[in-house]
This record gives C-alpha cells, structure tokens and sequence, in this order.
C-alpha cells in the first residue's frame, strides 16, 4: 500500500495499521462485507479485499505485517569497516584509477557485505554519514601557484581595461540615434 507521505511509517503508525488489519479479521469471521469493512475502518475496498484473501489463504498470520520493506541498512560497525577501506583508496580494491564512483561504491559494499543498493541507495548512505561528491582538480604537473598570482598581481592589473567611472550608462532611450 502506498501512503501519502511517501512510503516509511513509524513503528506508532506501523502498529496502528497492524491493529486495523487485525479488526478487519474480526469483521471477516463475522461475515461482514468487504464495502462495510471498508467503511467503518476508513479504509481503501481493495485493502480490504486484499486482507481478506491473505486471511483465506494463511489465517489471522497472512493479514499480520511483514515488517518495514525499508532499505538494507550496515550496522555502525560495517560503516566504520567501509569507511576505513574507502580511505585505501579504489586501487587497494583493483581499480585503475584512484577515483571512487557511486557504482564502485555499491559494488564494494556488495563485495564487502553481501548486501544490494541502488546507486541512489549508496548516495544516500554516504552522504548521511559525511561524505560528500569531489571532483578532481585538473591542473598541469607543470603549474607553479606562486608565478600565477604574481601574474594575477602585477600583469592583469596593467592589462585589463579600465572601468568608466562617473559616465552615465546607455540605454535604448539614451542612445544616439535610436529614435
């Protein structure tokens, strides 16, 4: 069943769903119909019908909640343990390069835990725990920091154009010849 908020109930709202269910159970040994049942519980008709043929099929356990479907969650422990190989860096793990993708991510924490998520899914984890997306500076091996702010000091000042100070701006109205 989908909810409006999106999916994820507390255990509070997870409970009070489980005592509906268990109403609604009530209402079938008694022969109710699905349109009442509905109706008093304030409930969708195809909740209801759908309660009822898991009760047909499995009793008063096939209408009881299977739990949360959340994502698969590491412990504290399994994050401190991914956390430790991710600072090793992608090539420790066979890689060809040091750059750490979502993709390898997942793939790692696969490896590592025998577990599925989504590429989302992974984004997810990491960014909860702290980590954040990098891109790689690309700077030339050459590059010399200090000899570009000397520039930036000394040459671009002489270069660049001076701003007009003080001189009323143009605009369509002011133009010559634009009317």
């Amino acid at each position: 069943m989908r909810y409006a908020q999106g999916g994820g109930l507390t255990d509070a709202e997870r409970a009070a769903r489980e005592r509906i269910r268990l109403q609604a159970v009530v209402r079938f040994e008694g022969g109710e119909k699905n349109r009442d049942i509905a109706a008093a519980l304030r409930v969708s008709e195809r909740s209801v019908e759908r309660w009822r043929r898991q009760w047909r099929e499995r009793g008063q356990d096939g209408v009881q909640s299977k739990g949360s479907p959340g994502r698969p969650r590491l412990s504290g422990e399994q994050i401190a343990r991914l956390e430790r190989e991710l600072e090793r860096g992608p090539l420790a793990h066979g890689w060809e390069d040091q750059r750490w993708t979502l993709v390898r991510v997942k793939t790692l924490i696969g490896r590592m835990f025998h577990v599925g998520y989504t590429v989302e899914g992974t984004w997810r984890l990491l960014r909860r725990h702290g980590w954040s997306w990098q891109q790689p500076a690309r700077r030339a091996i050459e590059r010399d920091d200090a000899a570009v702010e000397l520039w930036r000091e000394e040459v671009w000042l002489q270069v660049k154009a001076p701003r007009r100070l003080g001189e009323p701006g143009w605009s369509s109205k002011t133009r010559p010849g634009s009317r």
